[in-house]
């Protein structure tokens, strides 16, 4: 008999992703790119925008990068994995009420600001995720993955509602217009991010913290637990081969899931058309990724990542040739239906291949391959979308990363098949 989904533990835990999600969606994917090509940089074209979008979403994802397995390492050395997600949520929560008061036509600041608090968005995830072997039972990884996926997805869903229709209609709110709505809109996500963060800092137990450790040990220390991490992944092959692939695929979920309101401007489409498609990607979202997370019990989390790959692919070609508002509510709809399911299984994938009591440091690289895939598919857009002048060829030059992925993701799961870890690592029947 499989375990409860939903207890106290759970629950605070994905309440978190609750919290954060209203930065992904209202700042991240929303409101941050319209408000820098429509207010900061209108006298722009649309390709030198998007190219320093690109470079704001690529240098702040560079920067984690390099310290997401330094920082996975040092929480797991002190047992402040909590601690370490605490001062993660104020550098995302406070730059992002700051950017509400950035003046007009100031966008260095605000490019500053966005990276700063996309910092502090994606560092947070470092220690979230490693929590789910603690929170979720051995035999309810998948199914608890995708919960906090889900329920991010619909309270990021319940407080863009909000915020559009404060873009919309300003005077109901008693804003004087839709820029003082947008500047709203990110205290609204501090705010937000904030208060449902308060039940994990209060329930998740203080007992897994360890010994305090000195600054200066817990430096050394971490770099030493770091290393240790780094020759084991090289040498269990599946866990390599599976960041590689995940490196690749998750770089297309993240550069579109960044820049797709921004292509849709380049493309001339309404703004509240864009925002309309977004939101049917955070409702349709919420069940999808419940029913992914079910399957991935039952049967397999590879089974959820190659569906969301193959419909990741066919997006990237469609939104080439897409013209019309309608066959954008298409791609969105499409998209909602796996990108949960894709983030979600890929997490709970990744537990099955690692030892419980260092997850800091393998979520660490697990984080450190999202973050550097993160670099690279919103400044391969941005480049090519300088270098060609042409949006649609931008979007194009997205599909390389879903074709390698998958591609190693299958080399991945056979040499996973039958493979004994090296010491320190679990057996696993993650295939």
């Amino acid at each position: 008999m499989k375990s409860p989904l939903i207890t106290k533990k759970v629950f605070a835990w994905a309440l978190y992703d609750w919290a954060n999600s209203s930065f992904a969606t209202t700042v991240m994917v929303v409101f941050f790119p319209l408000f820098f090509k429509q207010f900061l940089t209108p006298d722009q074209d649309a390709t030198t925008s998007t190219f320093w979008l690109g470079i704001a979403n690529g240098v702040s994802s560079f920067v984690l990068a390099i310290m997401a397995p330094w920082l996975g390492a040092l929480a797991d050395r002190g047992g402040k994995h909590l601690r370490f997600l605490a001062a993660f949520t104020a550098i995302g929560v406070i730059p992002t009420a700051m950017l509400a008061f950035v003046g007009v036509g100031d966008w260095q600041a605000a490019a500053v600001l966005f990276a700063i608090a996309s910092l502090g968005f994606w560092g947070g995830l470092i220690f979230y995720d490693s929590m789910l072997v603690t929170v979720a039972p051995a035999d309810r990884l998948d199914s608890v993955s995708g919960f906090g996926y889900a329920m991010g997805y619909l309270g990021g869903a319940l407080l863009l509602t909000v915020n559009v229709l404060m873009f919309a209609k300003p005077a109901l709110f008693g804003l004087a217009s839709p820029e003082a709505a947008i500047r709203a809109s990110f205290v609204s996500v501090a705010v937000w991010w904030t208060l449902f963060a308060i039940p994990l800092f209060k329930s998740y137990p203080r007992t897994a913290e360890r010994a305090p450790v000195a600054a200066g040990s817990a430096l050394r220390e971490g770099f030493h637990e770091l290393l240790r991490t780094f020759k084991d992944v090289r040498r269990y092959r599946p866990v390599i081969l599976f960041l590689l692939a995940y490196w690749m695929y998750i770089d297309g979920v993240n550069t579109i899931m960044k820049m797709a309101v921004d292509y849709g401007l380049a493309l001339g489409f309404p703004a509240d058309s864009l925002i309309s498609g977004i939101l049917m990607i955070q409702f349709i979202g919420f069940p999808a990724t419940l029913l992914f997370g079910a399957l991935g019990d039952r049967i397999s989390p590879l089974v959820g990542i190659f569906v969301g790959i193959g419909v990741y692919a066919a997006v990237t070609f469609y939104a080439v040739f897409m013209t019309t508002v309608a066959e954008f509510y298409v791609m969105a709809a499409a998209i909602g239906c796996v990108q949960g399911a894709t983030q979600a299984m890929s997490r709970s994938y990744y537990g099955r291949l690692i030892p419980p009591e260092r997850a800091g440091e393998f979520y660490g690289f697990y984080n450190m391959m999202g973050k550097f895939a993160a670099v690279l598919g919103p400044l391969l857009m941005a480049f090519t979308a300088l270098l060609t002048g042409n949006s649609r060829m931008a979007i194009l030059s997205v599909a390389v990363l879903f074709a390698g992925g998958a591609i190693v993701l299958v080399i991945a799961a056979r040499a996973t098949r039958g493979v004994t870890p090296p010491a320190g690592l679990p057996e696993t029947s993650a295939g």
